[in-house]
């Protein structure tokens, strides 16, 4: 079975649109969705039902630190997200924010964890960048693969049998063997606003019969995208980083 993982949407049509076929074209055959599906952009409704309508064809979500914003204390957020989810709340249909609001923290998927952020503490959205927060995810579960988003940087963390992490950066397009004998966790990177100074929207796929992880680079409509952002009176550094890649 090939998985598509998409994570860090954020009301990024145009993205989640080429991603979506992209992976269709790829061959899935079936789509996680890993949290942050609102925020940031401008078509949350779009963005939300549609998973919500995957979701009844088989697709797994979980929830993100956006999604659980709506209609909640946003202190944490700096003030351009947090200006988005009160732009995003006021948008969102009842289907679409009663879907967000059913969404658990967590999946396990036979051997497989899904999460937004930090397994061990998935209420706090620690980020998961470097190893010691790998180290604390894998921690928290057995399971042999974690799958998670919230970074915006597609990232890999291996755990071997002497409990050393190793960490890389996968290279897009580049199938990377998820070893049996080891324990793996993978960021995919975001599908609405990557953060590794590429403007190609990120998305993976996880093959189980060969345990292969690829990320994948999908370029779309970022002008699109960027004037919808400013058309809704959203801030401008939310549009302008669409093309940075940051």
């Amino acid at each position: 079975m090939r998985i598509a993982l998409m994570g860090d949407i954020h009301s990024n049509r145009e993205a989640f649109s080429a991603c979506l076929a992209h992976a269709s074209e790829c061959g899935a055959d079936r789509y996680v969705f890993l949290g942050d599906y609102v925020g940031y952009g401008a078509d949350p409704n779009w963005v939300v039902n549609r998973i919500a309508e995957l979701t009844t064809e088989g697709a797994i979500a979980v929830a993100g630190n956006h999604d659980r914003a709506i209609g909640i204390e946003r202190s944490r957020m700096n003030a351009a997200a947090g200006m988005a989810i009160e732009w995003t709340a006021s948008q969102l249909d009842r289907t679409a924010a009663e879907f967000l609001s059913t969404l658990p923290l967590t999946i396990e998927d036979e051997d497989r964890l899904y999460v937004h952020a930090d397994a061990s503490r998935p209420g706090d959205w620690i980020y998961v960048d470097e190893t010691a927060s790998a180290a604390a995810s894998l921690g928290a579960t057995r399971q042999r693969v974690t799958f998670c988003g919230h970074v915006h940087v597609p990232m890999l963390f291996g755990i071997t049998a002497t409990q050393k992490i190793l960490s890389f950066a996968p290279l897009a397009g580049s199938p990377v063997p998820l070893l049996r004998q080891r324990r793996w966790l993978a960021v995919v990177g975001s599908v609405g606003q990557p953060r590794d100074r590429n403007s190609a929207a990120a998305y993976a796929i996880y093959d189980t019969s060969t345990c292969e992880f690829k990320s994948l680079r999908v370029p779309y409509d970022v002008e699109t995208a960027a004037g919808k952002i400013r058309a809704a009176g959203l801030p401008e550094s939310l549009a302008a980083r669409l093309s940075l890649g940051r």
